[in-house]
């Protein structure tokens, strides 16, 4: 239908991040650095060196610019994806990040209203401190791995009239169960949320 990403589209961005972890599994352990990216208007704190894949998408019959650093350390894969949004495209945002988080939150059986979340504060480059909403989501059992998430989406203006969608997230698999809220809570899942700075 119009406004939505294809099934094959969805899958496809999972093909994306695998690809990027694939590039990243030989990152050493929480060997934090600052990454710049100043095409996509951030700065980002990650936990070892990450792999950048840029494309394109399609969306509403319109080409879309999207790209994913990523880096897998163990059990985790803390990866910072952009949406990047021209002037004429900006109408097609309150749509979008809708279906970003109904795609996550229907994997996690949950919904915008019944995910676990938690008020928290991220700082622009230009040290102004906004509020915004973490989740955490447990998704359904596999039977030999267990699946948790911490997510964030952060809207920008960009200076010529877009618009970056950031989502922020990191993803853990274990054979072990977590309780994603306290467990993404430890520093090292904090310090690359906290560590993340848009324009």
């Amino acid at each position: 239908m119009g406004l939505e990403l294809s099934k094959s589209g969805f899958q496809q961005f999972w093909l994306f991040l695998a690809l990027a972890l694939l590039l990243a599994a030989c990152s050493p352990k929480l060997d934090w650095r600052t990454i710049q990216s100043p095409q996509q208007g951030y700065i980002a704190l990650f936990p070892g060196k990450p792999e950048k894949i840029d494309r394109r998408i399609s969306y509403n019959g319109q080409e879309v610019p999207q790209s994913l650093e990523a880096v897998k350390i163990d059990d985790d894969i803390y990866a910072v994806s952009v949406i990047d949004l021209s002037k004429d495209q900006t109408h097609l945002l309150p749509q979008l990040l809708l279906q970003l988080q109904n795609n996550l939150f229907n994997r996690a059986n949950v919904s915008l209203e019944t995910a676990i979340s938690s008020t928290q504060f991220y700082e622009t480059a230009s040290h102004q401190k906004i509020s915004t909403q973490d989740f955490y989501l447990e998704f359904p059992s596999t039977g030999a791995i267990e699946t948790s998430m911490r997510v964030r989406w952060i809207i920008r203006p960009k200076s010529d009239g877009g618009s970056w969608i950031y989502q922020l997230s990191v993803l853990h698999s274990a054979p072990a169960r977590v309780d994603a809220r306290s467990f993404f809570s430890e520093e090292a899942y904090a310090n690359f949320f906290d560590g993340f700075r848009p324009d």
